[in-house]
């Protein structure tokens, strides 16, 4: 007679069940408070991808390049208006505006030792631009650049505090503005940070010596 293998499974007890029971309650409120990993909010899902890698940066140059048509066509507006006001080529000739402790000095320059023609216009129009200010005219400037440059309400309200004068340079001119008015010196300083800004000469932005 073969033997038999008998499996016998036991109705559990209810101390068994309880116990059951509150083992697993115990399991779920300790995985209820387990921390939860949260994906950082800054986290980029696509900054491990190449080809979204290649369009950012495309992108950027993109946006580096129009922003950079945008500035030579200002420039190119400026120096076309330029051209008429100050009545001399401005690919001809290089402007500088230099800031001092004491005020400041517009420098207008030919590019060419030998172009006298541009030299003496610039001449012209420095004299006249030193009367201009000193009277408290900025017209000029204000068509060149198409608008008021900043610091001309101040110069013109305190245009007493001011001195202007101008000097012959070897290919060009000079005007120098000099006060010792602290708010005057400021509205110098301001006009001429945008003349650097405007023309793009690449002049310190900081008073020099």
């Amino acid at each position: 007679m073969t033997a038999s293998r008998r499996i016998e499974v036991f109705p559990a007890t209810l101390p068994t069940i309880l116990f059951a029971a509150l083992v697993a309650a115990t399991l779920l409120a300790a995985h209820a408070q387990e921390p939860k990993a949260v994906a950082s909010p800054s986290a980029d899902p696509m900054a491990s991808c190449p080809l979204h890698a290649q369009h950012m940066a495309a992108a950027k140059a993109a946006k580096a390049e129009a922003a950079g048509d945008a500035g030579h066509q200002h420039l190119a507006a400026v120096n076309a208006r330029g051209e008429v006001g100050m009545g001399f080529s401005q690919s001809a000739t290089t402007h500088h505006f230099l800031l001092r402790v004491d005020g400041g000095e517009i420098q207008v320059q030919t590019n060419d030792v030998n172009d006298a023609a541009d030299r003496d216009l610039i001449r012209s129009h420095l004299i006249e631009i030193a009367r201009s200010f000193a009277g408290g005219d900025f017209h000029t400037p204000a068509f060149v650049h198409d608008q008021t440059p900043p610091g001309v309400p101040t110069l013109e309200r305190l245009g007493q505090a001011i001195h202007y004068s101008y000097a012959d340079l070897d290919q060009g001119g000079r005007v120098s503005l000099r006060t010792s008015n602290p708010e005057a010196l400021a509205a110098v300083h301001e006009f001429l940070r945008f003349q650097i800004q405007e023309h793009q000469t690449g002049d310190s932005l900081q008073p020099g010596s």
